[in-house]
């Protein structure tokens, strides 16, 4: 008898689920759809059975990533909802059928830096570009046996996969699906960056540079803040029009500034700088151009954007301290996953977080690989994929 168990199974509790996945196998090459195994889960873990995903510019990057961190096989995907199919021991506040949002931030609810509200970097549950489950294991093989690495604790380029207890939220059931799944990293990252982070005022001047959906996730919580000037900084000019709808109510071309560097115009544009500088690209001239951009005195720099690892910040010292601004990290937003999700979530049944704008293209588990295209080709700003389509 085979010790595995198909999905249409009624019992699959406490057994191995054999189900699709689309595993990347090498550098750079599209995924592969193939049946693996998932293990049952374990103290601490559920199984969540996935209804639909969203692809995040962050799965491109470890997909074409050769040296370390990246990890192959892998299952990529951290953007998603789903179902709990079934609890692993000691899970108490979760049961069946839950609808869960996975997130890669972790939220143990007992450390110092959980209990905080001045952080939202759990101690208890670190967050690490690991290739494993928080015990240092796996929960995916291939038919053949093989192991099949995690990503960022989710792993949703797959129809089960398991996660953590400190990695999922509790949803209601009425948001749907394919806008629920948004909230699992970017337009958070974005919105809680300009809302828990920044904490823009309502009237205040903010300067985004780079309008890719990050970006434009930020200006839409900033939008929501009350900004009464947002200003998008990109290379392409084309980007403008689709930002309008977001919030974005100037524009600067960083190609076309003559002989003005970014940070001169901005602070021409604003009287003196922005209140606000929200750097999404992850490049370190950005971030020091976000800095020379805002405004003196009480001018705040937010860091979004993944540079290279052992990138480089300079800055001139004298600056740092007779100008009085301020430069932090923004992960996740600053958002803590099990409480400010829901926040947003009721924003967006109240008709004010608009998470709709966002979803630019919806597909088939089986044309994962067309996301990915239409996401690298810039005509995608999140493509949501069905499991069951």
């Amino acid at each position: 008898m085979d010790k595995t168990t198909k999905i249409s199974s009624k019992s699959t509790s406490g057994k191995p689920i054999r189900c699709r996945a689309a595993v990347a196998r090498k550098a750079g090459e599209p995924l592969v759809i193939e049946e693996v195994i998932v293990a049952p889960p374990q103290t601490g873990e559920v199984r969540v059975k996935i209804i639909c995903t969203s692809l995040c510019y962050s799965d491109v990057t470890f997909l074409n990533l050769k040296d370390p961190p990246a990890s192959f096989p892998r299952i990529l995907g951290h953007e998603a909802v789903g179902v709990i199919e079934s609890v692993g021991e000691g899970v108490s506040e979760f049961v069946e059928g839950d609808m869960v949002i996975p997130i890669f931030m972790s939220e143990c609810g007992e450390c110092t830096d959980c209990k905080s509200k001045k952080s939202n970097l759990c101690s208890k549950f670190p967050f690490k570009i690991s290739p494993w489950l928080h015990d240092g294991t796996s929960r995916f093989t291939d038919l053949k046996g093989e192991t099949i690495y995690h990503f960022l604790f989710v792993s949703s380029f797959t129809e089960y996969t398991v996660v953590h207890i400190a990695n999922v939220t509790k949803v209601d059931s009425a948001i749907p699906p394919n806008r629920a799944c948004l909230l699992s990293c970017g337009v958070s990252t974005g919105v809680g960056a300009a809302w828990k982070s920044a904490n823009v005022e309502a009237g205040s001047t903010v300067a985004i540079f780079g309008l890719g959906s990050i970006g434009l996730a930020v200006a839409e919580g900033a939008r929501l803040c009350g900004a009464a000037k947002i200003i998008g900084v990109d290379i392409n000019p084309e980007k403008f029009e689709t930002a309008k709808a977001f919030g974005v109510t100037d524009f600067v071309d960083s190609r076309s500034t003559g002989n003005k560097r970014v940070s001169q115009i901005i602070n021409d544009m604003t009287d003196g700088g922005a209140d606000y500088c929200f750097e999404c690209v992850g490049r370190a001239f950005l971030v020091e151009e976000a800095f020379a951009s805002s405004r003196k005195g009480w001018g705040k720099t937010i860091v979004i954007g993944v540079d290279q690892p052992g990138s480089q910040l300079k800055f001139n010292s004298f600056d740092v301290l007779h100008f009085g601004k301020t430069i932090s990290g923004s992960l996740f937003g600053g958002l803590k996953p099990k409480t400010d999700i829901q926040t947003l979530i009721k924003r967006y049944m109240d008709k004010e977080l608009e998470l709709d704008k966002f979803v630019t293209h919806e597909v088939g588990f089986a044309d994962i690989n067309k996301a990915f295209d239409l996401l690298i080709g810039g005509k995608s700003l999140r493509c949501v994929i069905w499991m069951d389509k």
